[in-house]
C-alpha cells in the first residue's frame, strides 16, 4: 500500500488524537476480543455492564467494526470544504460525521458490500438501481440483520444516521467517556513526541516510531505501508484539505489501518508502542517463513535440528539425501531465518531457532490483521 505525498510541505502531516476513531477500535476489541491479547478481560467486563438494549443495538451495527473499520469513525477526513483535522471531543467528531452528505455516509457506512469497488469508487447506490440491487444482494449473504440494515440505509438514510449518532453517543455514557479520560493523555503524549520527531529529525525518523511498516521511498515522494492488503492514496485529495494524518491507537494493536478512501484525506491509524508488544514482522519474511515450511523436507530438517545441531553430512544421512539436496533446503531456511548455523572448525552445525518457530503464530497473526 502506499500514500503520495510528493509536494506536501512539512507542515501537511499531522499526529493528532481522534476520539471517534478510537470508539471503533474498542467497539472492535469488544466484538473480536481474540484479535487484541490482553484485552479479553476488559472486553468480558465491558460486555457483562451494557445494557441490554444497547447490547442489542451494537449487535445490529456491528458490521461498522467487526469485519471492516469503517471510515464513518474518520469523518474529519472526508467532510468537504473541511481542514481535514480530528476532532478535539466526541462530539465535535459526531457534527463532523453530521456533515457528510447522504452518499458519503451511506457508500461508507455500507463498505462492507463495496470493498472490491473501494479504491475506485463507483455509482452510488442511493441513484443507480444495479448498484442497489448488488449492494442488497451481498448484505444478505452476510445474514438477515445486515440485510435489514442495509435496506433501511437505503430507504431513510436521515433516520439512520440519527439511529447511529445515538449509538455511539449511549456508547460514550456507558463506557467510552471513561475509557476516553483514562487513555488520551497517552496518546496526546504520543502524538506531541511523533511530532517532534518530524519536526527535528524528518519524516524518516517519525515513520520508524510509528511502525516497522512504515517506510518512506528512496525518492521521498511516497510512504509504503507493508501491509497484505493493497491500495494507493493521494495526500491532495479533491475537496478536502491536503495532508496526511497519523492517528495513535490505545486499543489498536496489532491493527495497523490506512484510510485510502477515493477523495478523502488518507489517515494511517496506529498502535501506539507497548513493552509486551512484538516488534512487527515484514510481510514478504513472513511469506519466505510460511512458504520454507511449506516442503516435507524442511519440516524434517526442523525436526532434526530442534534438540541438537547437526552438520550437513549428518541431516543427509538421517534423512537419506545427497548432502546438495540438504544444503539447498537448509538454504531456504536460512534465508527465512529459521535456522541458525555455527562454525566449529572444519564443520558448520545447524540448528532450529526455536524461538522464531514460536512466535510464526504470533506473527502469523499480526500479519494479517495489520
Amino acid at each position: 500500500m502506499t500514500i503520495d505525498i510528493a509536494g506536501l510541505p512539512p507542515e501537511g502531516i499531522v499526529f493528532e488524537t481522534s476520539p471517534l476513531a478510537e470508539l471503533c477500535l474498542t467497539l472492535h476489541a469488544l466484538s473480536e476480543p481474540g484479535h487484541h491479547p490482553g484485552r479479553e478481560g476488559w472486553a468480558q467486563a465491558t460486555a457483562a455492564a451494557l445494557r441490554p438494549d444497547l447490547a442489542d443495538r451494537l449487535q445490529e451495527a456491528d458490521f461498522l467494526w467487526r469485519n471492516t473499520f469503517s471510515d464513518l469513525f474518520m469523518p474529519f477526513a472526508g467532510v468537504r470544504g473541511g481542514d481535514g483535522r480530528a476532532g478535539a471531543t466526541l462530539a465535535e467528531e459526531l457534527d463532523m460525521l453530521d456533515e457528510l452528505d447522504d452518499e458519503q455516509f451511506v457508500v461508507t457506512a455500507l463498505e462492507f458490500t463495496c470493498l472490491s469497488s473501494y479504491d475506485r469508487g463507483g455509482p452510488s447506490p442511493l441513484s443507480d438501481a444495479e448498484t442497489r440491487a448488488r449492494v442488497l444482494e451481498l448484505a444478505l449473504a452476510r445474514g438477515p440483520g445486515q440485510a435489514e440494515f442495509a435496506g433501511r440505509l437505503l430507504r431513510d438514510p436521515c433516520s439512520v444516521r440519527a439511529w447511529v449518532r445515538r449509538l455511539f453517543e449511549d456508547c460514550d455514557e456507558a463506557f467510552f467517556a471513561d475509557i476516553w479520560r483514562r487513555i488520551e493523555p497517552a496518546l496526546a503524549a504520543d502524538a506531541r513526541h511523533k511530532a517532534e520527531l518530524l519536526r527535528h529529525k524528518g519524516l524518516d525518523a517519525a515513520l520508524a516510531a510509528v511502525s516497522p511498516a512504515l517506510a518512506l521511498e528512496e525518492d521521498g515522494a511516497r510512504i509504503r505501508v507493508d501491509k497484505l492488503a493493497e491500495g494507493h492514496a493521494t495526500a491532495f485529495a479533491p475537496d478536502v484539505a491536503p495532508g496526511l494524518t497519523f492517528v495513535p491507537s490505545h486499543f489498536g494493536w496489532p491493527h495497523l489501518m490506512v484510510l485510502h478512501r477515493p477523495r478523502w484525506r488518507p489517515v494511517v491509524h496506529y498502535p501506539i508502542g507497548s513493552p509486551e508488544l512484538p516488534a512487527a514482522t515484514s510481510v514478504e519474511l513472513l511469506k519466505l517463513r510460511l512458504e520454507a515450511l511449506a516442503h516435507p523436507v524442511r519440516m524434517q530438517l526442523c525436526r532434526s535440528t530442534a534438540r541438537a545441531p547437526h552438520t550437513t553430512g549428518e541431516l543427509a544421512g538421517v534423512l537419506g539425501l545427497t548432502a546438495p539436496e540438504v544444503s539447498r533446503h537448509l538454504a531456504v531456511l536460512r534465508r527465512a531465518g529459521l535456522i541458525t548455523a555455527q562454525r566449529r572448525g572444519r564443520y558448520v552445525h545447524y540448528q532450529l531457532d526455536v524461538r522464531a518457530v514460536a512466535r510464526l503464530s504470533g506473527e502469523f497473526l499480526e500479519g494479517i490483521l495489520r
